[in-house]
């Protein structure tokens, strides 16, 4: 088809130059934008998701199980991630590692691998624990901020003032900042926001530790018992040892986004596979390290009474300034957790609707806001309201592919 000025039309090249995108220096195999993720910034995701403010409850765990089984157990668990990670790792391309179909979320995965029911009955776990993450993170948030205004409050009023103070603000406020950070298009592109939440999970990791080894020292001993707590009835140990089990268990738990972690990696060389299983061993030898520390430094200097936040043991004053960099620290960690765990759910949800209501303007209409310095933004209201931009950058590819090479063209 020719143009009126007699030049080809551009969809005609279009055509042409679409059979070339493999090539493309711009897009991958699969027609979207090429991916740049390594094997640190998936270390970065991966070490977000991983490393919660949990991290603070693992001396109240090796407390129920005593200092042989506690590190054992702790050490069990980091082992089965890993083994069980790298297996997961090689379900990311169905047939060929290198040019097989690519799985994008995990739900994908078990499509590929089982179909069926099991996609249902995998699907609805998966999202239901992404949701219960959710809710979890905006309840520790909130109560990492009430504890920094209330130390602060307690330390105003020398302890005379029981500061009493309601939640819901802080809750409110945290869903607040989600919103905003939920309109970044893409996970490959929270990776800064990955990193720096990373960079929060270590240094108030690093408090409690710091704070635990100065218990010690000023104890002069290094408290608890080769069983763990004991003066309690059988039922009752038995009771904490599950809790415990399940509180290292989560703690590692990070395979419900596994999947789209590693979709962010850019193509071979090397694989994917081979970039992500460096990542998990990087992350999960990482968490290790600073469990470990953390766990049993903490069960060191309180013994068989460590609390279930290692950071409560320390109290509102000594020192109560480290105490709220600690707590300011998790509110960040939580922020970009929040983020690694809901970008699956927010695809989901969003490419269930575009395609249940593809006529919608609502859903599917995207409005062009010029930011100066930066590309025209794309807004779209359903994403908006529901939380995330997820499906913009991915479900449109093929649309905005076309426009990009016809420019070119």
């Amino acid at each position: 088809m020719v143009e009126k000025n007699g030049s080809t039309n551009h969809h005609q090249t279009f055509d042409v130059s679409i059979d070339q995108q493999r090539d493309s220096k711009f897009f991958d195999d699969d027609g979207r934008v090429k991916r740049t993720g390594t094997a640190w910034t998936a270390s970065a995701h991966v070490i977000t998701a991983v490393i919660g403010s949990g991290v603070l409850s693992l001396a109240w765990a090796i407390a129920q199980l005593g200092w042989i089984a506690g590190p054992i157990v702790m050490i069990l668990f980091a082992w089965v991630t890993y083994y069980t990670s790298i297996l997961l790792c090689e379900c990311y391309r169905t047939g060929d590692p290198i040019s097989g179909k690519r799985n994008y979320t995990y739900m994908d995965v078990v499509h590929s691998n089982l179909g069926g029911f099991q996609v249902t009955l995998c699907g609805i776990v998966q999202y239901l624990n992404l949701v219960g993450v959710a809710i979890g993170y905006t309840i520790a948030s909130a109560i990492s901020m009430m504890a920094i205004e209330r130390s602060n409050c307690f330390h105003r009023s020398g302890g005379k003032d029981p500061c009493h103070m309601n939640s819901n603000i802080y809750m409110i406020s945290f869903g607040a900042v989600q919103i905003i950070f939920s309109q970044i298009p893409d996970f490959d592109q929270i990776w800064w926001l990955s990193s720096l939440a990373t960079v929060m999970s270590f240094i108030y990791s690093t408090i409690g530790l710091g704070l635990g080894i100065g218990k010690v020292i000023e104890n002069k001993k290094i408290d608890g018992t080769v069983t763990g707590v004991t003066d309690v009835t059988k039922a009752q140990k038995v009771w904490g040892s599950f809790q415990a089990l399940g509180d290292i268990a989560f703690a590692y738990s990070y395979s419900m986004i596994l999947i789209e972690i590693q979709d962010t990696v850019k193509a071979p060389p090397p694989t994917e596979a081979k970039t992500m299983k460096k990542a998990t061993i990087i992350s999960v030898a990482s968490t290790t390290f600073f469990y470990m520390l953390c766990g049993c430094f903490g069960y060191a200097a309180f013994g068989n009474s460590s609390p279930g936040n290692l950071l409560t043991g320390f109290g509102f004053y000594n020192p109560f300034w480290l105490l709220d960099i600690a707590n300011a620290a998790i509110v960040i960690h939580l922020i970009g957790a929040y983020q690694v765990y809901c970008q699956p759910l927010y695809a989901f949800v969003e490419n269930y609707t575009a395609k249940r209501f593809p006529r919608s303007d609502f859903v599917n209409k995207n409005i062009k806001i010029p930011i100066p310095g930066i590309q025209m933004y794309k807004l779209n209201l359903f994403s908006l309201f529901s939380g995330g931009d997820v499906y913009n950058s991915k479900e449109n590819t093929e649309v905005e592919l076309e426009m990009d090479l016809s420019s070119i063209a």
